[in-house]
């Protein structure tokens, strides 16, 4: 299948060196705003065709799907367009700013007999499939802490004076949306729909949170979610249970995943085999499910997708994170 691309930052890098790595996907189109920076960007991927024109862009034959990776306040309008045009959409994460604009994009896409997914890589990977494949041996599940705290190098640009893409409202930006998807996108994977969540963020002055403590109330048990773009943590992430106690080191990427077992306090290794490129697995889930119209596997992804961003919104909500699309 043919895709381009919208975006020139590592995370485009990245899916592209993932993409060559399988037959999924083949790289035939970049678009950009900059002419120079979309030459530079497509040779060095050795592709043929360049856009600064998103309309010519989507009328092309040359492509059958777009990966989006632009600003967050603009997935929307720029899935929406390509949408329109019957071209699948892998939008990178947070798919969208809010679940209207989620619904919408799902009715377009479903009008125009194409798919529209969001790019999460951790819920694709080996370690996900066997995290969830042996979640059963805790027991019942009484809490866990799942995190993805980490410095940002745009958060020095910030405090200079700048007003970085993820640091500010105009463009939809925030710790919960950027760092804290990981571990909601794990949490609820993993256990479902919450019956209510509780959001305490740092608002920075710029509007959006620049770290927060999310905590998903499941009844008999809560996971506590933590993110952050203004510091760093080296703690592991876990999920404890009444036989035993899940470790892992990553709420993306779910490494060295252990299982500690409470009577005997042995530790069993359960980490798959990964590779560096680890979208590879995402592209793998979405090829197959164009491939082969697997409607109950896109429901189930679609149903991700907006459990996550609706607890997105209601945490916003309690803080007064409003994003400049929204006023």
């Amino acid at each position: 299948m043919k895709y381009g691309t919208i975006g020139t930052s590592w995370i485009t890098d990245s899916f592209i060196k993932a993409s060559q790595k399988t037959n999924d996907l083949t790289l035939t189109a970049v678009y950009s705003r900059s002419e120079k920076k979309a030459r530079q960007f497509a040779d060095t991927y050795a592709v043929d065709y360049v856009f600064t024109d998103l309309e010519q862009m989507a009328k092309s034959n040359v492509i059958d799907c777009i990966y989006i990776a632009s600003p967050n306040s603009l997935h929307y309008e720029q899935a929406i367009f390509f949408l329109k045009h019957k071209k699948h959409v892998i939008c990178e994460k947070p798919i969208f700013s809010n679940t209207n604009e989620l619904n919408e994009a799902y009715k377009t896409a479903e009008e125009n007999g194409v798919f529209l997914f969001e790019a999460i890589r951790s819920i694709h990977s080996p370690n996900f499939k066997q995290l969830k494949s042996n979640i059963s041996k805790v027991s019942k599940v009484r809490s866990a802490i799942l995190h993805q705290i980490r410095y940002s190098s745009k958060y020095n640009s910030y405090l200079d004076g700048d007003n970085p893409n993820i640091f500010s409202a105009e463009f939809s930006g925030g710790a919960l949306v950027d760092m804290g998807i990981y571990p909601l996108y794990l949490a609820v994977a993993l256990f479902g729909k919450p019956a209510s969540v509780s959001y305490v963020a740092y608002k920075l002055e710029s509007g959006v949170d620049g770290s927060g403590t999310l905590v998903l109330n499941y009844g008999t048990f809560t996971c506590t979610v933590i993110c952050s773009k203004i510091v760093t943590s080296y703690i592991p992430c876990e999920i404890h249970g009444e036989n035993g106690t899940f470790v892992f080191d990553d709420a993306s990427k779910m490494n060295n995943l252990t299982f500690i077992d409470n009577q005997t306090s042995k530790a069993m290794s359960i980490e798959s085999p990964d590779i560096e490129e680890d979208m590879v697995y995402e592209i793998g889930s979405f090829a197959r499910i164009i491939e082969t119209n697997s409607v109950e596997e896109y429901e189930n992804l679609k149903k991700l997708s907006q459990i996550v961003l609706s607890i997105t919104e209601e945490a916003r909500r309690q803080n007064g994170i409003v994003y400049a699309c929204e006023r």
